[in-house]
């Protein structure tokens, strides 16, 4: 391998500087806050007017080292067609080669030969008008190469060469130094300048975990003066510099392998397999700016993850990535711990989870790891799955989602206060509210806390903030202004009492909007306590907050609570606390305090806008333990906070999914049906076709209905405008349904 100065000079693409500690922007950049870092300018850019919006959908084959020679590229390449699929993502190089390269180590498939697997596939579905796009993996490598740099093998915390976890032959290599910026680019360029694709997509390229070799000890000390820490606590100064530092030179890298990529195709890019929600370790408002598309990848259920995980990805891309095409990686085979490579799961499953994602704007990719498949029960359910999809692309090519409704998600939020304990702390609160609002069938967005700024958020009519705990003072104030502007805030548990590095505040960032101020004191584990259900007690009726819980007089509490002091007068609480007391013996189960004046939540009237504040763990503990009552009191807070109709409402039984798009001349609304006693546990064994459903959509002003049409049944729409919306009667259905309207 080449000195670093020699790759330097060879690249062009980045300077001594850069190698060694970020540009100079990453440099100013990583002293301060992520908030301040990138919400200056953090702002989808433009909807790309070349190749990457094209396509709708995508197959995806990742070749086995025994492919070559005994796999049918007629056979993939018929599918395709019969798929309509218009892009494909091939295997071509890293861990293994699967064309004849010429870059020294790059390890060539043993079973090679003189074949080119990658280029067949890449001329067969070229002639086909597909755009195709290379995918490198640069997570391992082969003993010849580290026999020769061992220099550029992970290295863990005890000072040994990391062997891969599952092939002990293979060695992990470090993902932040000469292997990919040097070694990488090699096989990158000849990619590109063999085969004019139409970008590089990389699996695993960020590393798999902290690494602690020479190199990342002298880029580390260059970029802080100090070595690599030894704990994960961000807290701690020199941890949190080395999560700024690495992921500045992540995006280095990323910049980098583009700037060559496009040397040899301009019109081609470095697509990253990267991103995500709030535990994603790069930042999603970053590659908002950076990436002209993306892949989300969430590529099943596992465990009990809902049906709807698939839609939520779609929804966490979409924060900043904008009107940016994604499209949605599904896996065919079963997704656990266990890692079934070649399983495949039940084709009902496969089928829901795809029709989540296209129902929150995914575009469909389906791929298939071995080209020489053992079981092809998966291949009739994709087939008849995309075919449906292309006949109604018309409908599915979106423009802009047109929900007024939005929760926030913050990665810092889950860096600097989470940690490691983000699922817990972070994620459950999310998923707890996002489940409260698929049950009451609200369209709802989400929003990233790096992009609050009126452009970004006054289409909203509320955000809510589920234990969004650390945020800046720039963010305290769009949040502020935002309610000034006439929008509503509904937030839970410590939201705002911490800043943006997780540290806590003496009071609430938020505190004037919510009414109150901190206590001092955070209840934790709180078991047996409950909450009064209350009446106004000037004009003895019961608040919207508790619509449906009239005749409950009590519910259960939350698990944390903090403790607060109110500081602006309301008339009283719709919900008090009731103090924990004893669980055992029986004989000591009852409340000693059964009635405070405690509030268990403040409802406000600000201005123009209405603020709702939880001071306990409510959409966590839903999310926990799925009380019915704390999921009606979740969906009333928006409810009352949203002061209107919905743009979509959708009655019946049973529980649907809902989503309402706006394409070039219509809207269409989509019902994904996941009513089924498997929906926490999958897979799907069969569908178990909804009820009715009727379904109303809000007309925009300066709008007429032309005509109105299913988009999955055959049958013809019973339909009427009344009060300024479009009501549709749908009859059952089993996997999902889509009303489309045209607009005259």
């Amino acid at each position: 391998m080449n000195t670093r100065r020699e790759f330097l000079q060879k690249s062009g693409a980045v300077t001594g500087a850069t190698m060694l500690a970020g540009n100079a922007l990453a440099q100013v950049a990583a002293r301060r806050p992520a908030a301040v870092r990138i919400g200056q300018a953090a702002k989808a850019g433009p909807v790309p007017k070349d190749w990457y919006d094209r396509p709708m959908r995508w197959m995806q084959l990742a070749f086995v080292e025994d492919d070559p020679g005994q796999y049918d590229p007629k056979f993939w390449l018929d599918y395709f067609r019969r798929c309509h699929a218009d892009a494909a993502c091939i295997s071509a190089g890293g861990v293994v080669a699967f064309y004849p390269t010429k870059v020294q180590f790059h390890h060539r498939s043993r079973f090679l030969g003189n074949s080119d697997p990658f280029g067949e596939m890449y001329k067969g579905c070229r002639d086909m008008g597909m755009n195709v796009i290379a995918r490198v993996d640069p997570h391992a490598m082969h003993q010849d190469l580290a026999d020769v740099h061992p220099e550029v093998i992970a290295v863990q915390a005890d000072g040994t060469p990391r062997r891969h976890w599952a092939d002990p032959s293979l060695w992990v290599t470090c993902a932040l130094g000469m292997y990919n910026f040097h070694f990488m680019l090699d096989v990158i360029i000849e990619i590109m300048e063999t085969y004019p694709v139409d970008g590089i997509f990389a699996n695993r390229w960020t590393g798999s975990g902290m690494c602690y070799c020479k190199s990342c000890q002298s880029l580390f000390r260059d970029y802080s003066s100090h070595d690599l820490p030894r704990t994960t606590d961000p807290q701690d100064p020199v941890r949190r510099q080395y999560l700024l530092w690495r992921e500045s030179r992540l995006f280095d890298l990323w910049r980098l392998w583009d700037t060559e990529i496009k040397k040899r195709n301009e019109d081609a890019a470095f697509l990253a397999n990267s991103g995500g929600g709030a535990l994603s370790d790069l930042d999603m408002a970053e590659i908002g700016l950076v990436a002209p598309t993306i892949f989300a990848d969430r590529q099943a259920r596992s465990g009990v993850m809902p049906p709807w995980s698939n839609g939520k990805n779609a929804k966490e891309y979409a924060a900043t990535m904008g009107t940016k095409a994604i499209a949605g990686i599904t896996s065919v085979g079963v997704e656990e711990t266990y890692r079934w490579k070649d399983s495949v799961q039940s084709g009902d499953e496969i089928r829901l989870w795809l029709a989540d994602g296209v129902a929150h704007n995914l575009r469909p990719w389906v791929v298939k790891f071995n080209a020489k498949p053992i079981d092809k029960r998966w291949m009739p359910v994709v087939e008849k799955f995309y075919g449906w999809h292309y006949r109604n692309q018309k409908y599915l090519r979106n423009e802009k989602s047109l929900a007024e409704v939005a929760i926030v998600y913050s990665q810092q939020t889950a860096a600097y206060y989470g940690a490691a304990q983000a699922a817990g702390k972070v994620e459950n609160h999310t998923l707890g509210y996002y489940e409260a609002l698929v049950e009451a069938r609200i369209p709802f967005d989400m929003v990233h806390d790096l992009l609050l700024d009126d452009e970004h958020v006054d289409r909203y009519k509320v955000l809510i903030l589920p234990n969004i705990a650390a945020l800046s003072d720039r963010q305290i104030k769009q949040l502020t202004e935002f309610v000034a502007r006439g929008g509503s805030l509904v937030a839970t548990h410590e939201t705002s009492l911490y800043d943006e590095w997780g540290k806590r505040r003496k009071d609430f960032g938020l505190s004037e909007l919510f009414g109150v101020s901190y206590d001092g004191k955070v209840d934790t584990g709180v078991h047996n306590s409950y909450l009064n259900v209350e009446k106004d007690p000037r004009e003895g009726t019961y608040h919207p907050l508790v619509k449906g819980l009239e005749n409950a007089t009590r519910i259960i509490n939350g698990v944390n609570w903090v403790h607060v002091k109110t500081t602006t007068a309301q008339r009283y609480s719709p919900l008090t606390l009731v103090p924990q007391y004893p669980d055992l013996p029986m004989e000591e189960v009852y409340a000693t305090v059964p009635h405070t004046d405690t509030p268990g939540v403040f409802v406000r009237e600000v201005g123009k806008g209405r603020v709702v504040y939880f001071p306990f763990d409510i959409d966590r503990t839903f999310w926990e333990v799925l009380s019915n009552d704390h999921g009606t009191v979740l969906k009333n807070a928006v409810a009352w906070a949203f002061k209107g109709e919905q743009p979509l409402t959708v009655t019946g039984k049973g529980m649907v999914d809902v989503s309402l798009w706006e394409q070039q001349g219509s809207v269409t609304a989509h019902l994904v049906n996941l009513t089924n006693p498997m929906m926490m546990k999958g897979p799907i064994r069969e569908l178990v076709p909804s009820p009715p459903q009727k379904v109303r959509v809000r007309i925009p002003k300066g709008k007429s209905v032309r005509g109105v049409k299913f988009l999955v049944s055959a049958a013809v729409p019973r339909s009427s405008v009344l009060n300024g919306a479009v009501e549709v009667e749908v009859p059952p259905f089993e996997l999902n349904e889509a009303v489309a309207i045209d607009w005259a």
